[in-house]
């Protein structure tokens, strides 16, 4: 028997009457997404985005943001702990419950996937010491779920962010980058 594509199946189920446009099951958001706050982490050494999302509600909320932007006179180490200090002090001012990150892409110098590594690590580190439920996404899944475009811009992100957030100026694009994980995790989780 030759094999069948979905829409080829679904078609013959629709036409054969066993299964009508009504009676297709709609998918229930209320048991989708993460229900709580995020905090949103987009992982540099040099500057980090960060950001708290509340999305309790109907709609999501940003209630705070920021970037950490270090010079590169500042030693590695200092950096990584100021990364670690700024993740656990917004999560847990915010109460948030779950962190979002984006996972270390393919990435062909060495030394960059130590740098990446060691300031998505401080973050991390910050999660595990309040027990923070954590969620590592691909950059082009972050921007799947929120642009419905997994090769979107920075810019396309921000501007993504900025309607689903409702908010009256666009972010500084490390702090879109790290709502956007945020969001995806609140709109993707199960």
């Amino acid at each position: 028997m030759a094999r069948r594509n979905a829409r080829a199946l679904w078609t013959a189920a629709l036409s054969s009457g066993k299964l009508t446009r009504q009676s297709t099951p709609k998918p229930s958001t209320a048991s989708r997404g993460f229900r709580g706050i995020i905090l949103g982490v987009d992982p540099s050494l040099r500057g980090t985005g960060l950001a708290i999302v509340d999305t309790r509600g109907n709609e999501p909320k940003l209630l705070a943001s920021e970037t950490l932007t270090m010079h590169a006179s500042v030693p590695t180490h200092i950096c990584l702990a100021r990364i670690y200090e700024a993740a656990l002090r917004l999560a847990s001012t915010y109460e948030a419950k779950a962190m979002a990150l984006e996972a270390t892409v393919y990435v062909q110098n060495l030394r960059t996937v130590h740098i990446l590594g060691a300031s998505r690590g401080a973050s991390l580190a910050a999660a595990g010491m309040l027990g923070l439920q954590v969620a590592e996404y691909a950059p082009t899944r972050i921007k799947l779920a929120v642009t419905g475009n997994g090769k979107a811009s920075k810019e396309q992100v921000g501007g993504m962010v900025r309607s689903a957030l409702r908010l009256t100026e666009d972010l500084p694009l490390d702090e879109s980058d790290a709502a956007a994980a945020a969001l995806c995790h609140g709109w993707s989780s199960r």
